[in-house]
């Protein structure tokens, strides 16, 4: 396990405040969660939840500060980077952050206390591990595989990816 710093605490700190930003307002951005990144010291984004004012499910606050850092660097890619939020990541959230090769995760509560007020992030964490998420129609497979085989060789293959 990684040493927790003073930096570290007062990142977490900024992340906690971001999340009760969503207390100001009669009507709340979105949940109470809210996200910093830093890299090499620096602050690089930060945010809260705006689900609800941005009518997007995907407007969780790591997602929009991990969307606001890559900007700010711009590039997808945030290597060297670590991402502190008030709440331990929804899958979603965590998978956007190890696509992003975000290096470092922190949060302060956790799933359980999620679920404590009514957010389903255990549940969802319990969906991906019975594999009950999708479902697979494998009779498109090829065409699907095709186009991402199309995709490898003009842009991976290539270089410019």
């Amino acid at each position: 396990m990684a040493e927790i710093t003073s930096q570290d605490m007062a990142a977490m700190r900024e992340a906690i405040a971001l999340s009760a930003a969503t207390l100001a307002d009669e009507k709340p951005a979105g949940g109470p969660f809210g996200a910093v990144i830093y890299k090499d010291g620096k602050k690089i984004a930060g945010g809260f939840n705006h689900v609800l004012a941005d009518n997007d499910p995907s407007a969780h606050g790591e997602i929009y500060t991990i969307r606001m850092a890559c900007k700010a660097l711009g590039s997808w890619d945030l290597s060297g980077c670590a991402l502190y939020t008030s709440c331990e990541p929804c899958p979603m959230c965590l998978m956007t952050a190890k696509w992003a090769n975000i290096e470092k995760i922190y949060f302060a509560a956790t799933r359980a206390d999620a679920a404590a007020i009514g957010f389903r992030d255990d549940e969802l964490y319990q969906m991906l591990k019975d594999g009950v998420y999708a479902t697979a129609i494998p009779e498109c497979r090829e065409e699907a595989v095709a186009v991402m085989r199309q995709w490898r060789e003009k842009f991976a293959e290539s270089g410019k990816y």
